[in-house]
């Protein structure tokens, strides 16, 4: 089968890879017709390089059409149209039970000391071929997989269940932004769009946007945003005068170790992915830091007492944190990786609505082939052509256009 693998630093490559082929009696092989590129795919492609080997299988975003299931697949079927979690959990044990399915005890990697393996995901996620491929090997598939209706919908209606919207969806619950109360979302790529909506549609009376790309801005103010761009604002400022000059009650950073505006973590980031590997990985896990620009002005922009929701990825051994402004200012703060399957359920009536509460046909921006996947990486990273959310299709090839209904 054909498949997106990562090649080295900024390096990607569509090539041949072995088909994937039921494993475990848990096991599934779904057929992708479907795959979207990630802010978080872009840690890979420029930063976490040391983790990775030449030829691993990317992409954590997908869905498609089950071809083959184990045994023990539970009461998933052939021909079966599913939404893939990027998570791989196995929802029985004692962590899945209680909600945290990204810490799932079943597929913990445990060797690296990290939660629950993930598609596409590095060595500290368990080396798991990924989503940008034809076809999936999807373990744990007896709990999983999203079943969603074949229903002639365009794949864009269900993908985002994947990833973008349980981890917005999360954010906002993590957030605990009181009924009419105040929320900033720092960073409006695909996971800030949808924590924008979901405050929203969950009751925030005032949802403030900051970002410095105008394609993102214009998005997120046609989705009801009060937008900030940050390349020609005082951000503290601006939003002390929407706030009573308090702050927001919460503040989601949807941005993550990748920020604007920490110039000297971003050198010590690139200069470790040039590194060998066994030089590299050391310095990721023991002294790494990451760029806290959007962290810091989160701290410094919510209210006292109020909440920061971290969906952003964060990896640093050794970030430094302003402890004395955090206690001062009484500050919660939540975070981690989304726990999917918790909140599918409360999200597939909203994608099913023909009213498309959470416009999650307005995010996808660019629908190409596979065979594309690199020039997407480098669009999407460079925010070119007014890129938020790439989307490929295994199922045609290159000269062919892989556009379908949905972006307005």
């Amino acid at each position: 089968m054909r498949a997106l693998t990562w090649q080295g630093k900024e390096q990607v490559r569509v090539e041949d890879v072995p088909d994937p082929r039921i494993e475990e009696p848990t096991d599934a092989v779904v057929r992708v017709t479907s795959t979207a590129v990630c802010g978080s795919d872009l840690h890979l492609y420029g930063v976490l390089g040391p983790f990775l080997d030449a030829g691993d299988v990317l992409g954590h975003e997908a869905m498609g059409v089950v071809e083959e299931v184990g045994p023990e697949a539970g009461d998933l079927r052939v021909g079966d149209r599913v939404v893939v979690p990027f998570g791989i959990a196995c929802g029985r044990c004692w962590m899945c039970r209680r909600g945290l399915q990204s810490q799932c005890e079943t597929t913990q990697v445990t060797d690296q000391g990290s939660g629950a393996a993930l598609f596409g995901y590095t060595k500290l996620y368990g080396q798991v071929p990924g989503g940008q491929a034809q076809y999936l090997r999807v373990p744990q598939a007896h709990y999983g997989p999203v079943v969603v209706p074949d229903d002639g919908e365009p794949d864009e209606r269900y993908l985002y269940l994947s990833d973008v919207l349980p981890t917005a969806w999360q954010a906002v619950e993590y957030a605990d932004v009181p009924e009419g109360g105040s929320v900033v979302v720092l960073g409006l790529g695909p996971i800030g769009q949808m924590a924008a909506r979901v405050a929203a549609h969950r009751g925030a009376g005032l949802v403030i946007g900051v970002d410095l790309v105008p394609e993102r801005l214009a998005m997120a103010a046609r989705h009801g945003a009060t937008v900030i761009d940050q390349s020609r604002t005082d951000v503290l400022g601006a939003v002390r005068d929407l706030t009573e000059g308090r702050g927001p009650d919460a503040v989601i950073d949807a941005v993550g170790m990748e920020a604007h505006g920490s110039p000297v973590a971003e050198a010590m980031q690139k200069a470790s992915g040039l590194l060998p590997d066994v030089l590299g990985r050391p310095v990721v896990e023991h002294a790494g830091v990451d760029r806290l620009a959007a962290l810091l002005l989160g701290i410094d922009l919510v209210r006292r007492g109020g909440v920061l929701s971290l969906s952003g990825v964060y990896g640093g051994a050794k970030d430094p944190l302003p402890m004395l402004r955090l206690f001062d200012k009484q500050v919660t703060i939540r975070q981690g990786q989304a726990n999917v399957r918790r909140w599918t359920d409360d999200l597939l009536p909203l994608v099913q609505d023909p009213a498309d509460p959470l416009g999650v046909l307005d995010l996808r921006t660019h629908r190409w082939p596979l065979e594309r996947a690199a020039e997407a990486y480098a669009m999407f990273q460079a925010k070119d052509d007014g890129c938020v959310k790439v989307v490929l299709d295994p199922t045609v090839p290159a000269d062919r256009t892989a556009e379908q209904p949905g972006r307005p």
